[in-house]
């Protein structure tokens, strides 16, 4: 139960962050605006960083988990 409900919080945090950096870069390129472009970096700085957070719970979860029900 917790970790399906910590799996839609990541992938809810990560469409937003995806939607960020697209929409950022959409508006970097229609207005050649260099913040804009800094945007986008920061948005998918935040979604790698969502993804590897999500990753690492769920690999070190199951380690977790097989040594503890060994």
């Amino acid at each position: 139960m917790a970790m399906t409900v910590f799996r839609w919080i990541i992938g809810v945090f990560a469409i937003l962050m995806a939607t960020g950096a697209v929409g950022s870069l959409a508006v970097n390129i229609a207005s050649d605006s260099s913040p804009w472009l800094e945007r986008a970096r920061r948005f998918r700085r935040w979604l790698w960083l969502a993804c590897l957070l999500w990753f690492n719970v769920e690999v070190w979860g199951r380690v977790i988990w097989t040594i503890f029900h060994w």
